[in-house]
């Protein structure tokens, strides 16, 4: 399947689909529970307000992609998804290619699927992702090099004290070798740090760490850089976008990693945030923004890697959740892009028809989860003119 970026028109159908789901987003509020909701935003000094009155407007100029919008700003846009996906559902796969930039494999590339025994790789599925992002003009990404989940099963029989570093070594070079000069980033370690295992250097106590001690980051940071050196290397983690103390934690916790990193010459180019959202949470305006300046300032780009909000936690009525959802989307979005270091934002997933929450962060009432940019019928929710307005009223970066 060819779908071009050059090749997309918008129809005067799509427009009006557009249009109606603004409209029906616009529709009356349902008060009590949304107020009860959005009150809870309002902990801590200086939070992010997440509004769900009715006269807040997501209403946008053009009908235009989200991969333009951000194109137009200096950044990328994009987001997560699989093969199976995309080789099954025409229409997701279509939409995918209008709205996205950046093709990031789910689960391709993480050892389990593509490591099939110790001695052998298996690139069949990740192969098909890379050719889908090139022939649809398209940024492909690399998630991820290092992880203690998604490993093969052979890897707690056969990997010891003695061979680990030959086998990261592997693994390392011939992954990224496969897709040099095809790959703009790879997330080399991903969510090493965890400062409630106790240790002193937050780091949390995975098979890698247990056979190769701390160093095993800036090993697999100065691998990668040798067998690649034009892609770009990120560090990648999670809670760090929050105002909970648990948050707080692990923002100073991995400050003090790339710390570390940068002073021994590691060669880390960029955090990734991943972002997961919780509805129900607060975060702090003057907190993020002290973070992301704290990462640029040692001369890091950021991305925003696995963007999503949770609403399992959030009003059954769909008018509110989406209002809510999309508020909280507009605000993270103005605080994080008003930061020029941030270089792309990559939801994980696009549609809510495919989304890991629907499993893992699932609704007690039994109500189906509405997190992504569009719809289960792939029509722009709310959350997509809240992205959207944000990528436009962003700074415009350096090209």
């Amino acid at each position: 399947m060819d779908i071009t970026r050059q090749g997309f028109a918008v129809t005067k159908k799509q427009v009006l689909i557009g249009r109606r789901h603004f409209l029906l987003g616009m529709g009356s509020f349902v008060g009590t529970d949304a107020l009860a909701i959005a009150s809870r935003y309002g902990h801590g000094k200086n939070p992010i307000q997440v509004t769900a009155q009715k006269s807040r407007d997501f209403s946008v100029a053009e009908n235009t992609p989200l991969r333009n919008r951000a194109a137009a700003k200096g950044l990328i846009y994009g987001a997560a998804t699989q093969t199976s996906i995309l080789r099954s559902d025409t229409k997701f796969a279509t939409r995918f290619a209008q709205e996205c930039a950046m093709l990031v494999p789910e689960n391709e590339l993480k050892w389990k699927m593509l490591r099939p025994s110790l001695n052998s790789f298996d690139f069949t599925r990740s192969d098909w992702l890379a050719n889908f992002a090139s022939k649809n003009n398209m940024f492909f990404r690399g998630h991820t090099l290092v992880w203690h989940k998604s490993l093969p099963e052979w890897f707690k029989a056969r990997v010891n004290s003695q061979n680990a570093e030959q086998i990261m070594l592997k693994h390392i070079t011939t992954v990224v070798k496969h897709y040099a000069g095809k790959i703009h980033s790879w997330d080399v370690v991903n969510e090493a740090v965890f400062p409630e295992h106790g240790r002193a250097d937050y780091l949390r106590n995975t098979p890698w760490l247990k056979f190769l001690g701390p160093n095993y980051i800036d090993f697999a940071f100065r691998v990668a850089a040798q067998a690649d050196p034009k892609a770009l290397l990120v560090y990648n983690d999670y809670g760090l976008e929050h105002s909970t103390p648990n948050d707080e934690a692990k923002r100073t916790a991995v400050l003090k990693l790339l710390e570390r990193l940068k002073s021994k010459g590691t060669p880390v180019q960029a955090l990734g945030i991943q972002a997961h959202l919780e509805g129900e949470a607060p975060f702090n305006t003057k907190k993020l923004r002290a973070f992301l300046k704290d990462v640029a300032d040692m001369g890091l780009k950021i991305m925003i890697t696995e963007l999503d909000v949770a609403d399992n936690m959030l009003p059954k009525n769909v008018l509110v959740r989406d209002r809510l959802i999309a508020g909280i989307y507009e605000d993270f979005l103005s605080v994080v892009l008003d930061e020029k270091a941030v270089i792309a934002v990559l939801t994980w997933g696009l549609s809510d028809r495919y989304t890991w929450l629907r499993d893992r962060k699932s609704r007690k009432d039994s109500a189906s989860v509405r997190p992504l940019p569009l719809n289960a019928h792939m029509e722009r929710k709310l959350a997509w003119y809240a992205i959207a307005r944000a990528f436009d009223k962003a700074p415009k970066r350096g090209f």
